[in-house]
């Protein structure tokens, strides 16, 4: 693979995710944080109305606005609808290329920690995951089954990087510890990136643990998709933990367990995600690898 030429540091893609959105305006007023010898560095912030205002989207989702279809559809014209237009535009206008990587910055209600989701399966994307993992054992690395090519989501816009997703912290809010964590690991990629383009990029020693998503499923509900249940107290805040089968996974608001029926054991993530309510998803459930580089 070439050297790596232009990354960009998206933040605010979801207006009330405030980690994202003031790193990226940290960096804006220092770029030299963000600056390395190899590679141009852009700073971004994905939707500014929303951030304005505090709310997650304006009109509709933006992070759900990036299938190729939509973003060439003149007929879209909701603000998020054309803010994925014109930040298409944006990456594709110099010398008619997408940044060649991404990393779309994230906080999340659930207890995931510091999380990398990876753009792809690209050797690169799990080169940099090795890296990262190798200097914060913490990190955890995720994966979807499904191919990115034509995704929803703002990273598939370019094949290397991903999202960072850092939590648990509240909607609106900022945690210091979290903003520092998330500001040392999008240093770390820089980084990391500036070792490949100088082929210095250490190769990993141990084995990489990835976290495959495999679905999603919602809280129980009536034929007035009212909510039935919650989420079991012995599952809230253990993302990334075992969940056997047999094991509880709701409480009915009578006080009734609701178990895991599944048939193997899964790895729930996402777990009772606040922006996740209105898109019927209690929690996602992922399958765990372990990836020994050769």
């Amino acid at each position: 693979m070439n050297q790596i030429k232009r990354v960009a540091i998206v933040g605010g893609t979801h207006g009330n995710e405030l980690t994202g959105i003031y790193l990226v305006k940290k960096f804006d007023r220092a770029p030299e944080l963000i600056g390395r010898s190899t590679f141009e560095t852009i700073a971004l912030l994905a939707n500014p109305k929303a951030c304005e205002i505090g709310t997650r989207y304006i009109d509709i989702d933006l992070n759900r606005c990036f299938r190729k279809q939509d973003l060439e559809n003149p007929h879209l014209s909701s603000y998020e609808a054309q803010r994925a237009k014109e930040i298409y535009r944006l990456f594709s206008s110099k010398n008619t290329h997408l940044p060649n990587l991404i990393i779309d910055l994230h906080s999340t209600t659930s207890n995931m920690g510091l999380t990398f989701i990876l753009a792809s399966h690209h050797p690169f994307n799990l080169q940099l995951a090795a890296y990262l993992t190798s200097v914060y054992p913490h990190l955890k690395v995720l994966a979807s089954t499904t191919n990115n090519h034509d995704s929803l989501l703002l990273r598939s816009l370019s094949e290397l990087g991903g999202t960072l997703e850092v939590g648990a912290v509240p909607q609106g809010v900022l945690d210091a510890s979290l903003f520092q964590q998330t500001e040392q690991v999008v240093c770390q990629i820089l980084d990391g990136v500036e070792a490949y383009n100088q082929g210095t990029m250490p190769a990993a020693k141990n084995p990489l643990t990835i976290y495959h998503t495999i679905g999603a499923i919602d809280y129980p509900r009536n034929e007035n998709r009212e909510i039935q249940a919650m989420i079991h107290p012995h599952l809230q805040s253990r993302d990334y933990e075992a969940l056997n089968p047999g094991d509880p996974m709701f409480l009915t608001f009578d006080g009734e367990s609701v178990l895991y029926e599944g048939k193997s054991t899964v790895y729930p993530i996402f777990i009772n995600e606040a922006a996740y309510y209105e898109k019927g998803i209690a929690m996602c459930f992922t399958q765990k690898q372990i990836v020994v580089s050769h």
